[in-house]
């Protein structure tokens, strides 16, 4: 079968797009091919469930642009489907004098970014907000919108809407190499051959794999960058109000304090470079590295019995700061590659920006496009699809043995695979 569009990588970017392409756009006959046997189970397996502003990110990027983008997105549609999040706000924390100095050019940053909500507190601010926090706290900045969403119950509702809007997921479908002739893509998949009028290339650690077959050598490399976190229990999550944040850097956003939507405490990530880009790995000195840190920003959690379980992440770093997303008219290829840690903010921002390129390059190449729902229409069906994920998800929470954790759609079942959603279904700890 020749699909109009054919999205390479089933995570948070990937089912986004479809989700843009199905649901907004009205697009027939698209396809997502995932190499692995569940979606979420790469990249966005691993991240902390933290939803951010972008307060810090570069002014001007294309990065802040779909952070922005997915912000304003997310917040309308977890409105309509009550989609599991919570809006904690996050404070960025001066633990030295030169990062204190550093606060007014934070505050000045996120205003000129857009965030004008964000203000400098002072020591006796900070602590009488967050009151378990180190005294050696010497200042901070609060950005109120920042919050927590589920991480893989949210992106699940998206797939849903996607296939309830007709689109279609492979899993086990790990694409090899394609050929584009006569105006359309040829892939080569372990699932046998797919052909597709566009494809998009969303396949987060093998982006760049998949981006040789159309560009070769791919005009930007994967740098995995593994982030491993420690893990508290809900008792250890009531600790802290908001997401503590270090005053970041250029490479990273630095070790913080969070509680998950489930309640637990995460102290991560960490921010290291590697070849691996499948199986991320926890080693014991880096985690013991983490709890000391945690320890050392709140030192109440040295009345916890220790940490409850832990996990670990890898992020498609490239060779540049911002996202890798443009298309190519003449190959009917669009390329999203180098989403890294603001990936699960961006994501709908970011299908918003390939949506946008698409009507642009390649509207007249699709076939069989229907018309938009009402807007009734698609917010009882939203409702609906929400709410029977939520109420399944809780039956685990109540059910839970141990055992694999899934939820059943129709005639497709998924494997719960965040950690964030593991450990807190399983009560771990």
């Amino acid at each position: 079968m020749a699909y109009n569009v054919c999205v390479i990588g089933g995570g948070l970017t990937g089912i986004s797009v479809l989700r843009a392409l199905t649901v907004v756009e009205g697009i027939n006959h698209c396809v997502l091919l995932e190499q692995n046997n569940d979606v979420i189970s790469g990249a966005s397996a691993g991240n902390s469930g933290i939803f951010h502003t972008g307060f810090d990110a570069t002014p001007g990027s294309l990065e802040l642009q779909c952070m922005k983008d997915g912000w304003r997105l997310f917040q309308e549609l977890q409105q309509l489907a009550l989609l599991p999040a919570s809006r904690t706000g996050a404070m960025i924390v001066a633990w030295t004098q030169a990062e204190l100095e550093q606060l007014p050019a934070i505050v000045a940053k996120s205003h000129a970014n857009g965030i004008t909500s964000a203000r400098q507190l002072s020591a006796a601010e900070l602590h009488e907000l967050e009151p378990n926090l180190s005294r050696a706290a010497l200042g901070g900045v609060l950005v109120p919108e920042e919050g927590i969403v589920d991480p893989w119950v949210c992106p699940m509702f998206y797939l849903l809407q996607a296939t309830r809007n007709g689109a279609k997921v492979i899993r086990g479908c790990k694409v090899i190499s394609g050929k584009f002739t006569d105006g359309a893509w040829s892939l080569e998949t372990t699932r046998g051959a797919i052909q597709a009028r566009v494809v998009i290339n969303c396949a987060g650690n093998h982006g760049d794999t998949i981006e040789a077959i159309n560009f070769n050598p791919s005009p930007f490399s994967i740098k995995p960058r593994k982030g491993q976190f420690v893990v508290y229990d809900s008792m250890a999550g009531s600790l802290t109000k908001a997401i503590i944040l270090p005053v970041p850097t250029e490479r990273t956003k630095g070790v913080l304090l969070a509680r998950t939507v489930y309640g637990n405490l995460i102290v991560g990530p960490t921010a290291e470079e590697q070849d691996e880009r499948d199986v991320p790995r926890t080693d014991q000195t880096t985690l013991d590295k983490l709890v000391m840190a945690g320890e050392e920003m709140l030192p109440a959690l040295r009345h916890f019995r220790g940490v409850s379980s832990s996990y670990a992440g890898i992020r498609p770093a490239t060779q540049f700061k911002d996202y890798q997303i443009c298309a190519h008219r003449d190959r009917r290829w669009i390329t999203v590659g180098g989403i890294r840690s603001t990936g699960l903010t961006a994501s709908l921002g970011i299908a918003d920006y390939v949506l946008h390129l698409f009507r642009e390059n390649f509207a007249s190449v699709v076939s069989q496009t229907r018309a938009p729902k009402s807007p009734e229409t698609h917010a009882a069906e939203a409702r609906q699809i929400a709410a029977d994920l939520v109420s399944q998800v809780a039956k685990l929470r109540t059910n839970s043995t141990g055992g694999p954790l899934s939820v059943t759609v129709g005639s497709q079942t998924f494997q719960v695979s965040h950690n964030v959603n593991i450990i807190g279904i399983c009560g771990i700890g």
